[in-house]
């Protein structure tokens, strides 16, 4: 199985060096970017579009970002799969004068350590690949590289009224596979509206005008846009606290078809739904269910300045041979003094 895995990965590297330049638009380019970000909105699967009132707004909602009052600083680490894959996510958020907000997001998915046997296989003679089949390999010939995606986020939200806010963002894109490398860019524009006392309604349309990522190969891929929108309401004086229902859909226009949960043709829509709950505003439950049809969990206290929350998820169990469990821990920091507060608050 060792083995083979190498010959997979060898093959692959061989077409990537050899595609040429060519525009496509490509399904999932931009998967690495839907993972989700902040332990709060894992615990909910994701369903955060119109919850979205912090830093990790930048990620979720650009026009959530315009409901800080104060400036913020989030940390995210995880590890997916066991430890194959290094998630990591930082942001920070800052409020300016009494209407606007500004934010920067990153974001890197990584796999290390990654064995490249392209200069590995040999035949009898050792003159190189004769039959890429064949499962001899010159060990010491074995070397390693990295798989990285990287996303940053410059995140800009406007209060436009009281009960409306709209923001947008640029992304950058970087992704480097072995020896290739990729750089992209493109926009997201965001809207967050408060109809009615406790209901919000968020949305949030990704990769707005069809985001470009240009390949070292000559290679250009194109992110097809993505709809989120979504629903929440906040049920007050629940117990001592507050209970607030989410749900959130994803429209997607990349014919994923049976990939989704459903779809209407070429047109594909995944659901997200969350539920929470505080006490006293100090020590919150969540649990959701998110587009990939898993069932998450998590929990969460409020400190001092200090938000710590945790997500868990487990895949599925009807896989031959069940991969790990995800467990996501981020941490939030709220200057929450009065020489930070927002102008007019």
């Amino acid at each position: 199985m060792l083995k083979r895995s190498f010959l997979i990965i060898s093959s692959l590297l061989f077409i990537a060096s050899t595609i040429n330049a060519q525009t496509v638009i490509a399904k999932y380019a931009g998967e690495f970017m839907a993972l989700g970000v902040g332990g709060r909105a894992l615990g909910m699967g994701g369903a955060f579009v119109a919850v979205a009132n912090d830093v990790t707004s930048g990620y979720y909602n650009p026009a959530g970002l315009a409901n800080l009052n104060y400036p913020q600083i989030a940390l995210m680490h995880s590890e997916q799969f066991g430890n194959l894959v290094n998630y990591d996510y930082g942001a920070v958020a800052i409020p300016f004068q009494d209407d606007m907000s500004f934010g920067v997001s990153a974001m890197r998915l990584g796999v290390d350590g990654i064995p490249d046997t392209r200069k590995a296989l040999y035949d009898a003679n050792g003159d190189g690949i004769i039959d890429i089949n064949d499962d001899r390999l010159d060990y010491s010939r074995i070397t390693e590289f990295s798989n990285q995606d990287w996303a940053f986020y410059l995140t800009f939200a406007k209060r436009q009224s009281e009960d409306f806010y709209w923001g947008v963002n640029a992304k950058i894109i970087r992704r480097d596979l072995a020896e290739f490398g990729a750089t992209g860019i493109g926009f997201d524009v965001g809207a967050y509206y408060i109809p009615i006392e406790n209901l919000f309604l968020g949305a949030n349309l990704q990769d707005a005008t069809t985001t470009l990522v240009a390949w070292s190969t000559g290679r250009n891929e194109l992110v097809s846009p993505t709809l989120k929108v979504g629903a929440a309401y906040k049920v007050v004086e629940f117990f001592g606290g507050y209970v607030m229902p989410a749900l959130d859909f994803d429209v997607r226009f990349e014919n994923r078809k049976f990939a989704s949960n459903f779809n209407l043709g070429p047109i594909s829509f995944d659901m997200h739904a969350g539920l929470e709950y505080t006490f006293k505003d100090l020590i919150y439950i969540r649990g959701g269910y998110n587009d990939i049809k898993q069932f998450t969990v998590g929990a969460g206290v409020k400190l001092p300045k200090l938000n710590i929350d945790y997500s868990f998820a487990r895949f599925n169990e009807s896989a031959i041979e069940r991969l790990d469990d995800s467990h996501r821990i981020s941490v939030m920091l709220t200057l929450e003094e009065p020489r930070f507060l927002r102008d007019g608050q």
